[in-house]
């Protein structure tokens, strides 16, 4: 009897290991290995950079990829916010050391680079970092999901808000790259939409120090809002120096149309009060949230988290979910999955990914508040309007993205 049960056992073990080597089967090289890309150094290090690749580190221990048998390892770069540097990463990854999939990479120009080197490869792309809407407009892609925020979402959270209450004329410093670009396109058309005009508007270069030349020009069109379609540095150094020309005393308002809560901490209360943009996620929201950001603290020496962090978490545990589902790591399918499964998590809620790869979740117009509001040093923010995930993002069929049907 004793030697009955024995062999009953060895069968039982034998083939729950054939079971955990047939769901390995499909994962290439038994390993799911992702790629985190962003800018460790520079300009946008504080928006991703470090705290990006522990939110992704996160994921995979929130995920509980070891006790479902799945190996997953992560590998990450610096791009520089340099396309030819990203793309050189991305092959080599791709190409050299089974990367799987890829995931943040801040800066336009790069996550579009990166996008179309995904597509000829079949692996995944998953950005978070980037903001330009043409990643799921004209240069959508089967291989490319994009989480968190982009700039068709900023220019009608911000622009909207800021022409509906007054602001109508309107010059812009745009950063002359495609995200800049992109930005000053999709806000200006929400501006000339809801009856303002655009007065005037400078190509800055990025990265930059010195806007005081561009400023003057703002300042002499008498334009309301000076439109900042920059980010991170560049829209820090831009209202530091608008500050010492007195733009704003002058009756001119500044409106940042990508703003982090790391430009607003950098910048201070005192300089950054009033201020108004649009964002998708701030940590002190819920409870869910708090609870979160508690351990990304941790995880970080304190830091607190961006939108663009915690997007690279959310959407690192859903392609887990999705390869989990799909029983594969082929980017193609997984991206496909993703697409098929409801998103559900901590940070943005429920909600659910379109045919040309944009993540729907709510967006909120915040404004920075005074110093005598805030109970702590990263007590900056506080929520004036939700707006919900059908109204955040550009409607399906006005993307021309190759993917929709045509009606």
């Amino acid at each position: 009897m004793k030697m009955k049960r024995t062999l009953l056992s060895t069968l039982v073990a034998a083939a729950c290991g054939l079971g955990a080597a047939a769901a390995q089967a499909q994962i290439s090289d038994g390993v799911i290995k992702i790629g985190v890309m962003n800018d460790m150094s520079g300009l946008y290090a504080d928006v991703s950079g470090p705290g990006g690749l522990a939110a992704a580190k996160m994921a995979v221990e929130d995920f509980g990829a070891a006790a479902k048998g799945m190996k997953v390892e992560i590998v990450s770069a610096d791009h520089q916010n340099k396309p030819d540097v990203g793309s050189t990463i991305a092959r080599t990854w791709y190409d050299q050391d089974k990367v799987d999939a890829i995931f943040d990479v801040p800066t336009s120009s790069v996550a579009l680079a990166i996008n179309q080197l995904t597509k000829e490869k079949g692996k995944a792309f998953i950005n978070s970092g980037a903001a330009t809407s043409d990643l799921t407009g004209k240069a959508c892609s089967p291989n490319t999901v994009h989480w968190t925020y982009d700039t068709w979402m900023l220019a009608n959270g911000t622009g909207s808000a800021i022409t509906k209450t007054g602001g109508d004329t309107w010059f812009f410093l745009t950063a002359d790259y495609a995200f800049g670009h992109a930005l000053e396109r999709d806000t200006e058309a929400v501006v000339l939409k809801n009856g303002g005009k655009v007065l005037g508007k400078v190509r800055t270069p990025f990265p930059g120090t010195d806007f005081s030349s561009f400023l003057l020009q703002a300042q002499a069109s008498k334009a309301k809002i000076v439109a900042l379609a920059n980010a991170g540095g560049d829209t820090i150094n831009s209202i530091k120096q608008a500050s010492e020309f007195g733009i704003t005393k002058g009756g001119q308002n500044l409106a940042g149309m990508l703003m982090f809560l790391t430009d607003v901490h950098s910048l201070g209360l005192n300089t950054a009060q009033g201020l108004i943009f649009t964002t998708t996620f701030y940590w002190d929201l819920n409870d869910q949230t708090r609870a979160w950001t508690k351990r990304f603290n941790a995880a970080t020496g304190g830091k607190y988290p961006t939108m663009v962090q915690a997007g690279v978490y959310a959407s690192v545990l859903h392609y887990l979910k999705a390869v989990e589902a799909a029983k594969t790591d082929d980017g193609t399918k997984v991206v496909a999955k993703m697409k098929e499964l409801p998103t559900d998590d901590p940070l943005f809620g429920k909600g659910s990914i379109r045919a040309d790869g944009r993540t729907l979740h709510p967006a909120y117009l915040v404004e920075v508040k005074k110093p005598s509001e805030s109970k702590g040093p990263w007590d900056l923010l506080k929520v004036r309007s939700t707006i919900p995930a059908d109204q955040a993002f550009r409607p399906l069929d006005q993307g021309d993205c190759p993917l929709v049907a045509k009606k």
